[in-house]
């Protein structure tokens, strides 16, 4: 093969998972901390979907990897099976031989494994990868499952990864129940240009090369217009490069190398043979308007401001967080802003300094317009657009009112205009 050509250790490039090769985009960061999000609440059902080959396979590895011994752990793979097998399937990874049991058996086992597992003070974890393939019998399974409880909380966390179609059928009337257990729910897009470098730098990095150059800066933009980021078509495009750079003695990919091996493998650009580029995962029914904003103050200075949309702001120290906060007292993952359509709710992400609204401690609080949020030294205040914009609905209202003449309706009455 091409590594002592090109003085690497090991391949760069293979398609298979491998957790030391994972280079976290903000998106994949993002992705890895709701994943380490089922550790932190008792109630943690996280759903991860992506593209196909955009690195959730090889996220799960490196969060598996990094798991701490009291998590007990079932991950499973093969999911174009019976609620029965699927059952079956669990229980084997805990370590169980269940295949002569019937089904009223099988949840006995379980329930009674989880209930176990709780009171020896060990969390338990089921992970299934390629979700979309499950049938709605199954994910119900899932919904009983994830509802088994102690007298004070839920015992069984759960990650659900799969393929953009996993999120349309969640979204289905049937399972509308399930998607109300769901914490959070996150769509792992496609590397940028920016990103998609660094991913093959990254990678090359980790194998060996000590930043000798190996593709020549040329070569990035092409790689990024024929593969969109997408990490397992990076992968096999830069694979396929360097074999052809080391069949020619070329001891650097350029344009003309990186050229035959799209060729070869018979390559449009990315756009013209899928009909797409990256999308964002904006809501149909998402609002015109911001539903709040959040003034970010530090030693009486204004730093940040955001706007607050249906969904939610992850807030911590490191930079993979929605709303970065640099301080010793914040922790890397310190507290998240759940916004629906009605309300904004705060919640801690067990940080270790803790979260204060109104000198109080708080571990989940609705916030309320001109709430101030305080994480070591730095305040947040939150502001409520959607009553502000009440309140100038109201004054427009009122004055409407006095100015009479521009209501000449005669079919008004007196309570039409008490109401205005």
């Amino acid at each position: 093969m091409y590594l002592e050509h090109f003085q690497l250790t090991e391949l760069p490039f293979r398609l298979s998972p491998d957790p030391s090769f994972l280079y976290l985009s903000k998106h994949h960061a993002r992705a890895k901390a709701y994943m380490e999000s089922t550790i932190w609440f008792t109630d943690g059902f996280v759903v991860i979907t992506g593209e196909v080959g955009s690195g959730k396979t090889t996220l799960i590895e490196t969060f598996l990897k990094e798991l701490e011994k009291d998590v007990v752990v079932a991950q499973v793979n093969q999911t174009q099976v019976t609620a029965l097998e699927f059952l079956q399937s669990v229980l084997v990874q805990f370590g169980f031989s269940p295949f002569k049991m019937k089904k009223a058996e099988l949840l006995a086992t379980l329930n009674q494994f989880l209930i176990e597992q709780y009171a020896a003070g060990r969390k338990v974890l089921l992970i299934v990868d390629e979700a979309q393939n499950l049938s709605n019998r199954v994910l119900e399974e899932i919904r009983l499952l994830s509802g088994v409880e102690t007298t004070k909380e839920k015992v069984l966390r759960i990650i659900l990864c799969g393929q953009p179609e996993l999120n349309a059928k969640l979204d289905s009337p049937e399972l509308v129940q399930l998607v109300q257990r769901v914490r959070l729910r996150f769509h792992l897009t496609a590397l940028s240009p920016d990103d998609a470098r660094a991913y093959v730098l990254h990678r090359l990095d980790v194998a060996g090369s000590h930043g000798h150059q190996i593709f020549t800066e040329e070569t990035f933009p092409v790689i990024y217009r024929y593969t969109g980021g997408v990490p397992r078509l990076v992968n096999t495009l830069c694979d396929t490069a360097l074999l052809g750079a080391f069949a020619l003695e070329r001891r650097e990919v350029g344009l003309e190398e990186l050229n035959a091996a799209i060729e070869e493998l018979g390559w449009e650009e990315f756009a013209a043979r899928t009909g797409r580029m990256q999308r964002l995962a904006i809501p149909a029914t998402a609002s015109p308007h911001a539903v709040a904003r959040i003034i970010v103050v530090h030693e009486g200075r204004t730093i940040d401001e955001r706007e607050l949309w249906p969904g939610r702001l992850i807030i911590g120290r490191t930079g993979d967080n929605d709303l970065q906060v640099d301080s010793k007292y914040v922790s890397r993952h310190h507290c998240q802003i759940v916004t629906n359509g009605d309300f904004s709710v705060l919640e801690d992400l067990n940080s270790t300094n803790g979260v204060y609204v109104k000198s109080k401690r708080v571990r989940r609080h609705h916030l309320n317009d001109g709430d101030v949020i305080v994480l070591g030294k730095h305040e947040i205040m939150y502001v409520d657009e959607r009553a502000a914009r009440q309140r100038s609905a109201t004054d427009h209202a009122a004055t409407i009112a006095y100015d009479g003449p521009l209501d000449e309706d005669p079919e008004r009455s007196p309570a039409d205009e008490d109401a205005a």
